[in-house]
């Protein structure tokens, strides 16, 4: 991030007035990424989506030899988790964190499409461990814009992996299946490049399904 403020700044302004506007737009880019988890609200939508899910399904079943596996994965010392799963509908992701949250696994950060909500579902998403892939800032975007979102979003993955915590990234895109959606390759990306740069010696991916008999 500073290597790309540095070969973009154009001196016009002061240096304690530059690095308030820098900062000021990073943290702009770090908010559309992310926001801080909220314990109050992952009790309170692990009970309600308990709940939805009695209503919604007749069952839900977990298959013995996978929840071993990621439970066997989540034992490794060291190693940060990046979990790769099938995507059926936008339920998946409250579906999956539930999950993890009840099997004592924590909460991953979930990639989330972001087109595909609204604000407010968005803010709601971000306090559950929903991170989204950064838009461009202002409807205009100048040359100092270019570059700076992409750097943000690297360094963001970096910490997130260094930090162990867990990474969920769905594959597709509901209702298209069985093709690498362009955000997953964004994902991706950024995971390879946060290994290959040295942010993290290794990553354990391990791969996940869900299917449904009828999608909701």
């Amino acid at each position: 991030v500073r290597d790309v403020i540095t070969g973009q700044s154009c001196g016009s302004r002061g240096d304690g007035e530059s690095h308030r506007w820098w900062k000021e737009k990073i943290l702009k880019i770090l908010a559309e990424i992310q926001a801080p988890l909220s314990l109050l609200l992952l009790r309170l939508c692990n009970w309600a989506l308990l709940k939805l899910l009695n209503h919604l399904f007749l069952s839900v079943q977990l298959h013995r030899g996978q929840l071993e596996m990621v439970l066997r994965a989540a034992r490794t010392s060291g190693v940060p988790l990046v979990f790769l799963s099938t995507h059926k509908s936008q339920l998946d992701g409250l579906l999956l964190s539930f999950i993890f949250f009840s099997q004592g696994l924590g909460v991953p950060r979930v990639t989330v499409d972001g087109q595909v909500c609204s604000p407010r579902l968005r803010a709601l998403l971000g306090r559950l461990g929903g991170i989204f892939l950064p838009s461009r800032i202002g409807q205009m975007p100048s040359d100092q814009d270019e570059g700076l979102p992409g750097a943000v979003l690297a360094a963001y993955v970096e910490e997130v992996l260094r930090s162990q915590q867990s990474l969920l990234i769905f594959l597709e895109e509901p209702p298209v299946a069985l093709c690498l959606s362009a955000p997953a390759q964004e994902w991706l990306a950024l995971v390879y490049q946060a290994v290959r740069d040295g942010a993290v010696p290794d990553v354990l991916l391990v791969p996940m399904g869900i299917a449904y008999d009828v999608v909701p």
